[in-house]
């Protein structure tokens, strides 16, 4: 397993526990670096949600530069442990939610600003999409949706979520989705 850390802000550097056997895929430091660089300012006081949490890397690198809360759902046991204990290590809070994404987002109980969603590669693309469907009215208008999946798919995009971005990296791809839910008047 690569080492994960912190890239930047108040915690930069800090090194992340990864849990044993191979349940959890990390996301590579430097793509986590080329996103969290086109993100920008979207990250600065957002409510995060970070969807398949693993170790929590994306949340706690947004808590790291400058997120305003951020809530981790995962259901692994071994994750939710090295999750957790990484939460403590950063020192920058965030709330873990031990659940299924499908029945947490039947009540996400919040609006928020950015989304990452991480699922398993094995993980079959309805599947992504009902995500994505759940997701959809949890993440405020003009809001962020980050998809983490293996490279080569297509995007399964609900109707107000709009494909603005595209990276590939290696095996990875990263989509980025931002929400749109009321047309400018012309």
């Amino acid at each position: 397993m690569c080492a994960v850390r912190i890239i930047a802000g108040v915690a930069r550097g800090r090194r992340l526990l990864g849990p044993r056997g191979g349940t959890t895929r990390p996301f590579p430091d430097r793509v986590k670096e080329a996103l969290f660089s086109s993100l920008g300012d979207v990250v600065v006081d957002a409510v995060v949600l970070d969807l398949f949490a693993g170790t929590g890397s994306l949340g706690l690198e947004a808590l790291s530069r400058g997120a305003g809360a951020v809530t981790f759902v995962e259901r692994d046991r071994s994750a939710l442990a090295v999750l957790r204990e990484n939460i403590a290590r950063v020192g920058l809070g965030g709330t873990v939610v031990a659940a299924d994404v499908g029945r947490f987002l039947a009540h996400p109980g919040g609006a928020y600003h950015l989304a990452f969603v991480d699922p398993p590669y094995d993980q079959p693309l309805p599947s992504v999409a009902r995500i994505l469907e759940g997701l959809e009215p949890a993440v405020t208008d003009g809001g962020v949706v980050v998809v983490h999946r293996r490279r080569g798919e297509e995007p399964p995009l609900p109707d107000s979520l709009v494909l603005t971005d595209r990276r590939r990296y290696g095996q990875a791809e990263v989509w980025r989705l931002e929400a749109r839910r009321h047309e400018a008047p012309s």
